[in-house]
C-alpha cells in the first residue's frame, strides 16, 4: 500500500523582512526584521506536513546550488525529517532566492526572486518505481524554466514528468505561481491531462482563461473541463470552491483571523495545500480536505514566514 508525499519543484530560501511600508520609486522604507526560512510550493509544503506532525514519510525532489543555501535547505530538511535524497546539487548555478518584503501593517508582501537552479531541474533522474509515495506534488508551474519549456513533441517537460508519476501509480497534484508568462495558459493546460488535483488562486485562474473571473465555481468548472482528472481547487483569500470531475461542488469560507494577529501572507496557499493533501492522503472526503486547508491557512498569517505559524493536527500526538 503507497503512503507518504514526495514534492518536486521549488526549493527556496526565503529572506523575509518586515518593512514599516511599501515604498514609491526612489523613495526608502525602513526594515524592522529579518528572518531565513523555507520558501516554494514543495519546501513549504513538506515543511507545514512535519510542523502538522504527519506520521507518513516526506520526500523532497529539486535541484538546489552547491553552496550555503543549498546546504541550509538540506539542513532544514533533515530537521523536519524530510527525506533529501532526491535533492539534486548543481556546480553552475545557485540556490534559488526571494526576498519577501512584508508590510507590517497590512501583511501583504512583494517578492523579489532569484531564479537559480531551480530554473535547470528537468526531474528526468527521478524513477518512480524507488518510492512508495502515495502523491506526486509538483509546484510552483512559470517558476520552473526547464519543466516549463516545450519539447519537440509539443509538450512540456512537465507533463512528461506528471505523467511518468501517474503511471507509476501515484495521485499528481500540481500548484502554480501568480507570475506573467506570454505562455501561461498553454503551459498550464499541457499538464492538466496529467493532473489529478489542481490548485490555484483567482488571478491564476484567470490567466488560464484569459479573463478575469466572475465567479469561482464557474471559473473551476471551465478549467475541469479542460483536462484535470478528479478535482479544481480554487482558492481566495476569502474563500474556496472546490469542482470535482463527478461533478460535486464543495464551497468554504476562510478562517476569520483578526487583523491585528495577521503578521504576513506569505506562504498561506501552500499551508492550505498542505492542509487539503494530508486528508487526502489519508482517504477523506473533500468537505474535511477544505476545512482542514482553510484552518492550516489561517495558522499560517500568524507568522512572517511560510511555516512559522503551523501547529501540530490535533490527535496526531
Amino acid at each position: 500500500m503507497r503512503e507518504g508525499i514526495l514534492a518536486a519543484g521549488n526549493f527556496i530560501v526565503d529572506r523575509v523582512k518586515v518593512i514599516d511600508g511599501y515604498p514609491d520609486q526612489d523613495t526608502l522604507a525602513n526594515i524592522l526584521s529579518e528572518t531565513a526560512s523555507n520558501g516554494g510550493g514543495p519546501f513549504n509544503v513538506l515543511t507545514d506536513l512535519a510542523r502538522m506532525g504527519v506520521k507518513y514519510p516526506l520526500a523532497a525532489a529539486g535541484l538546489i546550488g552547491d553552496d550555503a543555501d543549498g546546504q541550509w535547505i538540506l539542513e532544514r530538511c533533515g530537521e523536519e525529517g524530510i527525506d533529501a535524497s532526491w535533492l539534486g546539487r548543481s556546480g553552475e548555478l545557485p540556490t534559488s532566492y526571494t526576498d519577501v518584503m512584508t508590510v507590517e501593517a497590512t501583511g501583504r508582501r512583494t517578492f523579489f526572486h532569484q531564479r537559480g537552479a531551480n530554473g535547470g531541474f528537468t526531474g528526468e533522474e527521478l524513477n518512480f518505481e524507488g518510492t512508495n509515495a502515495r502523491i506526486f506534488y509538483l509546484g510552483y508551474l512559470m517558476l520552473l524554466d526547464e519543466l516549463d519549456s516545450f519539447g519537440e513533441d509539443g509538450r512540456t517537460i512537465a507533463s512528461h514528468l506528471l505523467e511518468r508519476a501517474g503511471e507509476a501509480g501515484m495521485m499528481t497534484a500540481v500548484d502554480l505561481v501568480s507570475a506573467s508568462h506570454e505562455k501561461f495558459g498553454e503551459i498550464v493546460r499541457n499538464s492538466l491531462p496529467f493532473t489529478d488535483v489542481l490548485f490555484l488562486n483567482e488571478i491564476e485562474a484567470g490567466k488560464i482563461l484569459g479573463r478575469e473571473i466572475s465567479g469561482l465555481e464557474g471559473a473551476a468548472r471551465k478549467i475541469l473541463d479542460q483536462g484535470v482528472r478528479k478535482m479544481v481547487v480554487l482558492h481566495t483569500e476569502k474563500a474556496a470552491v472546490v469542482v470535482t470531475a463527478e461533478g460535486e461542488v464543495f464551497c468554504q469560507d476562510s478562517v476569520k483571523v483578526p487583523e491585528g494577529e495577521i503578521v504576513g501572507a506569505n506562504g498561506a496557499g501552500d499551508a492550505f495545500a498542505a492542509g487539503f493533501l494530508h486528508v487526502v492522503h489519508e482517504g477523506g472526503g473533500v468537505a474535511v480536505a477544505l476545512e482542514l486547508a482553510v484552518a492550516v491557512a489561517g495558522q499560517s498569517l500568524r507568522a512572517a514566514t511560510p511555516s512559522g505559524g503551523v501547529e501540530r493536527l490535533r490527535g496526531l500526538g
